[in-house]
């Protein structure tokens, strides 16, 4: 025989003689009355005979069950889940070993007499499973009226800093997925995109099976929206609004903190429609306070500042969805989504006592200088995108689905660069002005299949192929008279045009065995890159081609050592693509005393990822659990500097070594009386970074540490007190270290006309001018050549109040689809 045929015909008498061996098994799905699949619903297996019960299990996310291990004999089997009525299926008879029963699909009605039982249970703010941990969104009140961002930020493996960064175990490279789907946008916009309103849960998956894009350094992030079970009509509206600012910092114009958002769904037997729109209007006010000195050609040059530095956003948008089931077997769902954001940055910063200083080590000035600089900074989104998917459920509990998402965004936006005189702001030094056009085009399109062709597990395989085109037009341009035309300033003046196309195939195993859970597979990517760079002069024009094929295995396994307590242990191989921002060498006039560029050679980043963690639930609903991991990356990327000139550093993003990170994550749920319940969680970590740069050795590490308290009693069924706080220690980067941040909040929320209109008042940011709330230091040096620090200080203290009044009482099945591409380059 010739190799393939052996290892075929081996295969097929190792899966025969499993299946003699295999006791029997029975399988079945259970749903509601419009086929959506129910979770966590019960079959209790009984013998006919005496009724005796033999085992009962619950149902997955997909509404399957499985009962193994049966003996010969006949049985009935009662499925049953809360607020329907119970189904018996009689006379299901077990013959012999390795017998395989398909019950098909099982469906529930709901129960005539609802209305007469009043039950009264507390979700769990956390489930531990075996790849992920599940958070309850509606546990973290202070995120009422607000984003993602606001449900997010209180996980315990996840911190947010004072430039809005989020960071999963100090890692900002993570991916998000919207209800499963992969979305390859920038995940701090697309979660602050999302109304925290119409979160259900967020699911953290930090080792990832290779049934997931293998992108994201720290895993991903899943986004569960609300949904419901029954027929009929959802509708509910948010409105928010805030107070004037306690706190003005001397800015130029007051800040607006208000916004809306809507949904609508109806749904019938066939049909699941969803209509959403949402404006939010979301100011920051603050300042800034720097320091800053170069040492160039043994002159030191020195350039304090202060003044303000503040953002103003603005986001709307609409949303469609229709889902359509013409049977039991087949759902299809078309998506449209199409909007504009934009978030403008000012700075107006006033430049005093600049001084020069020859030589470096002296006290003797060359000249002293003073100046203001105006720089906003504007960033722009209009985008559509639509997406079609379709599954079919076989008989068998196989599944076989298919997904096309097609994007356009229209990226852009103009940086105003004026530096004036001061205290007379009419003398005009230097004018500046660029900007950008940057239309993206994605698409995707994934095919996937789920069967159980083995006793000990579900087998799943599938295609997924990407398509990104980003070209981008930069304009920079400059005068140094109000009276003159603007000229083109060459030197920063590009057009960088990125392909991409990514085919990536995968093939997963997972199952359960007794006291065993587990999931190994691997999953092989092919690269294509093409990156053109051209400039106004015609002087460069190449292009940049980078391919290649690699493969990302995962596995994770998980043991029940009691009904209370388990162990798992995971590795997953990751990738961190690059962006065009980080890519582009052509500098950028970020403000006055910083160009920003990219690395045309810059590499991805690739991750090992490997975690060992406990979970153990106690008394009382209390639980506990702790993660022990390890994550090394290759061809880190960090944000570094040089010396442009005297007054000018030029921050570039570049591959500088390798980092690893040693932590520990531990979190518990402490029901300490009837109405009080709390949530800790908390991350600590040892990061190393070990590379070069420019000639220069990097070598250094910290430990770093995170905290998030989430504090809430209960007054009565319709009333509560929440107090939350954020903690982020001090932190190292390749060339210095972010300070500490910190966030402590209040909200006080109060339900009135039979729960239909819920009013949640926040105090944000508290601070009553008694600590350092929503501020950070950022320091960054280089021993002899520059040293810059400059303290971020952000708004405090702010209430805004949030009304929420659902007006159709039925159940919310929305659904929306969001961005693929374009949020990552936002």
């Amino acid at each position: 025989m010739m190799p393939s045929k052996i290892k075929s015909f081996t295969f097929l008498i190792l899966f025969s003689f499993n299946t003699y061996l295999s006791i029997a098994q029975i399988q079945g799905r259970l749903v509601e009355e419009q086929n959506q699949p129910l979770e966590y619903a019960t079959a209790a297996l009984y013998k006919l005979e005496n009724s005796e019960l033999v085992t009962g299990v619950i149902s997955n996310e997909k509404g399957v069950f499985e009962i193994e291990n049966i003996k010969r004999g006949t049985y009935y089997i009662e499925a049953s889940f809360l607020g329907y009525e119970k189904k018996r299926i009689n006379n299901i008879v077990v013959k012999s070993k390795g017998q395989k029963i398909d019950l098909g699909t099982i469906q529930l009605v709901l129960g005539t007499q609802l209305n007469e039982v009043v039950l009264h249970a507390e979700r769990n703010t956390v489930i531990n499973k075996i790849d992920r941990q599940v958070f309850e969104a509606s546990k973290f009140k202070s995120a009422h009226g607000g984003s993602g961002i606001d449900v997010i930020k209180n996980l315990p493996s996840v911190s947010v800093d004072s430039q809005g960064e989020i960071s999963v175990r100090g890692s900002t490279g993570f991916v998000v997925l919207l209800n499963g789907k992969p979305i390859q946008g920038d995940a701090s916009n697309l979660i602050a995109q999302l109304p925290a309103n119409a979160i259900q849960k967020v699911e953290v998956i930090t080792a990832p099976s290779a049934k997931y894009d293998p992108e994201g350094k720290a895993g991903i992030i899943n986004i569960l929206t609300n949904k419901g079970a029954a027929n009929g009509a959802f509708g509910l509206v948010n409105i928010k609004g805030g107070l004037p600012s306690f706190e003005t910092y001397g800015n130029d114009v007051s800040h607006k903190r208000h916004g809306i958002d809507a949904t609508y769904n109806l749904r019938t037997d066939k049909w699941n429609i969803s209509l959403g729109a949402n404006y939010q209007r979301n100011d920051l006010g603050g300042r800034r306070e720097g320091d800053v000195f170069t040492i160039l050609n043994n002159t030191k040059t020195q350039f304090p500042s202060v003044g303000e530095r503040s953002f103003d956003e603005t986001n709307y948008s609409g949303r469609f969805t229709v889902d359509f089931i013409p049977n039991t077997s087949d759902n299809f769902s078309f998506g449209f989504f199409a909007g504009k954001r934009s978030k403008a940055r000012l700075a107006d910063i006033v430049y005093f006592d600049n001084h020069s200083v020859t030589p470096a080590d002296s006290n003797n000035r060359n000249y002293t200088f003073q100046y203001f600089n105006h720089n906003l900074r504007e960033r722009r989104g209009d985008f559509v995108l639509g997406s079609l998917d379709w599954t079919h459920s076989f008989t068998d509990a196989s599944e076989l689905s298919a997904s096309f998402l097609y994007e356009y965004t229209l990226l852009g936006g103009p940086t105003v660069n004026q530096n004036l005189g001061e205290p007379d702001r009419s003398i005009l030094y230097q004018d500046e002005f660029n900007t950008n056009d940057n239309p993206l085009h994605g698409a995707r399109f994934q095919l996937d299949y789920k069967f159980k062709p083995f006793d000990f597990g579900i087998l799943e395989t599938g295609y997924q192929y990407r398509d990104l085109s980003h070209t981008g037009d930069f304009v920079y341009e400059r005068r140094t008279d109000f009276n003159n035309e603007f000229e083109l300033v060459p030197e920063f003046s590009s057009e960088v045009d990125l392909e991409r196309t990514i085919h990536s195939g995968y093939l997963q195993l997972s199952g359960k065995k007794g006291k065993w859970e587990y999931a190994a597979g691997s999953r092989l990517e092919i690269m294509d890159r093409s990156f053109r760079l051209k400039d106004k002069t015609n002087t460069v024009d190449e292009t940049l081609i980078y391919d290649f094929v690699k493969l990302y295995p995962s596995a994770s396994i998980q043991y029940e050592i009691n009904e209370k307590t388990k162990i798992k242990a995971a590795y997953s191989k990751r990738v961190e693509r690059n962006s065009t921002f980080k890519m582009n060498p052509f500098a950028e006039r970020e403000h006055s005393e910083t160009l920003e560029q990219g690395d045309k050679n810059l590499r991805p980043e690739f991750i090992d990822l490997v975690e060992l963690g406990i979970t153990k639930d106690l008394k009382g609903g209390n639980s506990v659990f702790a993660t022990g991991y390890f994550r090394h990356v290759d061809n880190v990327v960090n944000r570094v500097n040089t010396i442009y000139n005297d007054t000018i550093l030029n921050r570039i993003y570049s591959n500088v070594g390798n980092a690893k990170a040693i932590g520990l994550e531990v979190g518990t749920e402490l029901k300490l009386a009837k109405n009080w319940s709390n949530f800790v969680g908390a991350n600590i970590y040892n990061y190393s970074i070990d590379g070069s740069f420019d000639n220069r050795v990097i070598d250094n590490d910290a430990t770093i540490y995170s905290i998030n308290l989430n504090s809430t009693w209960r007054f009565w069924d319709n009333a509560s007190l929440q107090f939350t706080f954020n903690y982020l220690s001090d932190r190292n980067t390749a060339q210095g270290e972010d300070s500490r941040f910190y966030a402590p909040n209040l909200t006080f929320q109060k339900s009135f006309m039979n729960d239909r209109l819920t009013a949640t008042l926040q105090w944000q940011n508290i601070d009553l001018g008694l600590l350092n709330t929503n501020e950070q230091q950022i320091t960054t040096f280089r021993r002899n050549e520059f040293f810059t620090t400059t303290n971020y200080i952000y708004e405090v203290d702010m209430i805004i109040l949030n009304l929420s009044y659902t007006f159709k009482k039925g159940s919310n099945k929305s659904k929306f689809i969001d961005s693929e591409f374009g949020k990552k380059e936002f």
